[in-house]
């Protein structure tokens, strides 16, 4: 008998709640452990709340390959550019002038 892995953990094995961890392959596939869910998404950007604060993935023709709520387990595939975790600071500063102005 063969153990299954997804995403590099024995299938079965829990993981704990506040394990996170990404795994980029080619640029072309992103595995991401302790999301606690997807706040929006669409070919050129995903937005998931995770376990160690938001991140952002943006790129081209995203889209996702594979979502497992339970156990926070998300795969985007499609041409990745960049991921960049969000701090409320960095929110605050990516808003510019007019963001500020009509909070």
């Amino acid at each position: 008998m063969t153990d299954q892995y997804e995403f590099g953990t024995p299938m079965g094995r829990e993981r704990k709640n506040n394990d996170h961890d990404i795994t980029l392959r080619g640029r072309k596939q992103l595995d991401i452990t302790g999301v606690k869910q997807v706040e929006s998404f669409d070919n050129e950007e995903f937005l998931l709340e995770t376990v160690m604060g938001f991140l952002s993935v943006r790129g081209r023709n995203l889209h996702m390959k594979n979502l497992n709520v339970e156990l926070g387990l998300v795969s985007i595939e499609g041409k990745i550019d960049d991921f960049v975790y969000l701090d409320q600071s960095q929110q605050d500063k990516s808003k510019g002038f007019f963001g500020k102005l009509f909070k």
